[in-house]
């Protein structure tokens, strides 16, 4: 049985560091969208809201649109693996 030497260890760290990285690269991607599909349409609807007078409608369906939009991203790329 031979030992390793510390490059190679450290080569093959770097190896499946990036192939972990690979492959959790949709999943974040998707993460990041469901929170800017919240903060986006809740931005819209905070606007339309102040602009309009009609506080808190427009943000609360901002908010709802942001999440049935961000969760759908996020499913279509789990379900997808």
């Amino acid at each position: 049985m031979s030992e390793e030497t510390p490059e190679r260890l450290l080569a093959r760290s770097a190896k499946s560091f990036q192939e972990n990285a690979e492959q959790a690269g949709p999943a974040a991607g998707a993460s990041y969208t469901l929170i800017g599909a919240i903060i986006l349409l809740g931005g819209i609807g905070y606007a339309v809201d102040r602009w309009q007078g009609t506080s808190p409608w427009f943000l609360l369906a901002g908010l709802a649109l942001g999440l049935i939009v961000g969760f759908y991203e996020l499913a279509r790329t789990v379900w997808h693996r």
